[in-house]
């Protein structure tokens, strides 16, 4: 799970066959799911669960993730 969800930040999907980007909007901590819009168009509002964002595309062994969305941009870069 991510340290820090911050509207702002733009995560991928962790599977290289899909394509899927979207940017956090809200967020309250504490919440299960973070509100997120389409990261290239800003339209589609849904929310995503935060369990499954990540800010490394690696897991804990070292593996690559294969499922879940993966930071690449934070709300100050």
């Amino acid at each position: 799970m991510t340290t820090q969800i911050q509207p702002g930040q733009t995560y991928r999907s962790a599977d290289h066959r899909e394509t899927i980007r979207f940017r956090v909007t809200a967020y309250t901590p504490g919440d299960a799911r973070a509100h997120v819009v389409d990261a290239t168009t800003g339209k589609r509002p849904r929310q995503v669960l935060v369990n499954r964002m990540y800010t490394t595309p690696r897991t804990k062994t070292g593996q690559p993730r294969r499922s879940g969305y993966v930071l690449e941009t934070g709300a100050d870069q």
